[in-house]
């Protein structure tokens, strides 16, 4: 009987303190660069493209269509969001203070970007986690980009070598902008 109640405990223990299954991206957030938090709830009702970005990678010239993209459709209701990761070839190997200067200084950067976090693997951040059980994909390299929709829902992600101006690009956010 001891041992029963110790492992009805246990169970008990671990049920309680499990995570709830995250329904849409809105029950995330990712550490700001500027520090604080991005609440992803903050972008209810608009389309996010999520990048996972590296300053010393040879898709870095992206950012500049990624500043283009957020500079043409931001009144439109995307939010372009920049997440600095390490995790490919080690080409993001500064601290956050640096990451955001390079990106600032070089590219002018003004759209949202959070700290460095990893995005694939037992490490990876539980929002890279869970739209690898909604897509079944994980960025396979720098500048991996995933469309979230207004409400919330992975629309579908774009390789590394899909160019921010991509006509394919370009027609999936015009398609997941908030309507009216």
């Amino acid at each position: 009987m001891r041992y029963f109640l110790i492992l009805l405990m246990f169970l008990t223990a671990s049920f309680a303190s499990a995570p709830a299954r995250a329904e849409t991206a809105y029950d995330f957030s990712l550490p700001n660069i500027t520090g604080g938090e991005l609440n992803l709830a903050d972008y209810r009702g608009k389309a996010v493209l999520l990048v996972n970005t590296a300053s010393f990678c040879g898709f870095t010239k992206q950012y500049d269509g990624l500043q283009a993209l957020w500079d043409g459709y931001r009144a439109r209701g995307l939010i372009v969001l920049g997440v600095p990761s390490n995790d490919f070839g080690s080409q993001e190997p500064g601290a956050k203070a640096e990451i955001k200067e390079f990106c600032e200084v070089n590219f002018a950067i003004n759209f949202p970007m959070s700290d460095k976090v990893a995005v694939k693997g037992q490490a990876a951040h539980p929002l890279y986690k869970w739209l690898e059980q909604e897509t079944g994909k994980t960025p396979k390299w720098n500048f991996h980009k995933f469309l979230i929709g207004t409400d919330g829902r992975a629309v579908r992600d774009f390789s590394s070598l899909t160019k921010p101006q991509s006509k394919k690009l370009i027609r999936a956010v015009e398609a997941a902008l908030p309507q009216g």
